[in-house]
């Protein structure tokens, strides 16, 4: 389990659940930057591993990986005491007419279209997490 702490003031944290290297590293520093406690897993069965242990207040979730897909993690998340209620955002290559409504209809707070843009990014997740503060 790989933790960045950038602001320890603000402990909010963001599971980040991407297969590709390059995109997670992006996506670590990107968040991170932001001061929140970024935590990471390689494909959705780790992820939802994962959330169980940390509880994040956010998860980045890639659709297609390894092992087990993001929409079959989010089935589980959704599933789960205690996890049913974080909200989810996809971040998918997928950019086909009715993907987004599909992937909302699946339980994702948000979509985000690869390649990701870092405002974007930044935009999806201050929503998320900074709503009420």
């Amino acid at each position: 389990m790989e933790s960045i702490v950038q602001n320890p003031g603000k402990q909010r944290k963001v599971l980040i659940v991407e297969d590709n290297e390059m995109n997670l590293k992006l996506f670590r520093l990107i968040i991170g930057s932001l001061g929140y406690e970024v935590f990471s897993a390689r494909n959705g069965e780790e992820g939802v591993r994962m959330a169980k242990e940390i509880v994040p207040d956010l998860i980045l979730m890639d659709i297609q990986m390894p092992v087990m897909d993001g929409i079959t993690a989010m089935d589980n998340i959704k599933a789960t005491e205690g996890i049913k209620d974080i909200p989810v955002i996809a971040l998918t290559s997928y950019a086909m007419k009715g993907d987004r409504e599909r992937l909302l209809q699946h339980g994702f707070v948000d979509y985000i279209a690869k390649p990701v843009r870092k405002d974007s990014l930044i935009m999806a997740a201050k929503k998320v997490l900074e709503k009420g503060d």
